[in-house]
C-alpha cells in the first residue's frame, strides 16, 4: 500500500518540474526501480491513473526501467551481480559485502508538451 504515497510524490515532483518548464501536458514519465526495491509497477500504475486525474498528467504513460542488483565487496572492492544463494565475493571469498545497486527508485525523466509560442504581431 506504500505505493500510493510514492505515486503521490511522483505526481508532485512531475507537476513541479512541468510547472517550472511551463508545460501544458505531461506525456510520459520514466521511473527507475531496482530489483531489490519493494515497489510494484502495477500498483504504481494503478494509483497513477487515480492521483493524476484532473491534472496535466492525466493519461500520461509510465515507463518502468528495472535495474539488476549487484554487490560490492568491502574487502577487495570487487563489484558483482547478486546471487540470491550466496553473498560471497567471487574474487576474494569475503562475506563483507554491501549493496552497490538494485535498491534504487527514482524519476529519471519527464516528457512534456510546452505551450506553443504566441504568433501575435505588434
Amino acid at each position: 500500500m506504500h505505493e500510493l504515497g510514492v505515486t503521490q510524490q511522483l505526481l508532485k515532483i512531475a507537476l513541479q518540474y512541468a510547472n517550472e518548464a511551463e508545460a501544458v501536458r505531461i506525456n510520459q514519465l520514466t521511473i527507475v526501480i531496482g530489483e531489490l526495491s519493494s515497489i510494484v509497477d502495477d500498483s504504481v500504475q494503478f494509483y497513477w491513473d487515480i492521483v493524476s486525474k484532473g491534472s496535466i498528467a492525466q493519461g500520461s504513460t509510465l515507463c518502468f526501467k528495472r535495474l539488476s542488483a549487484s554487490l560490492h565487496c568491502d574487502a577487495c572492492g570487487h563489484e558483482f551481480p547478486l546471487n540470491r544463494l550466496e553473498y560471497i565475493c567471487p574474487e576474494c571469498g569475503s562475506d563483507r559485502v554491501s549493496v552497490a545497486s538494485g535498491d534504487e527508485f527514482f524519476l529519471e525523466s519527464i516528457d512534456v508538451d510546452l505551450e506553443p509560442e504566441s504568433t501575435e504581431q505588434a
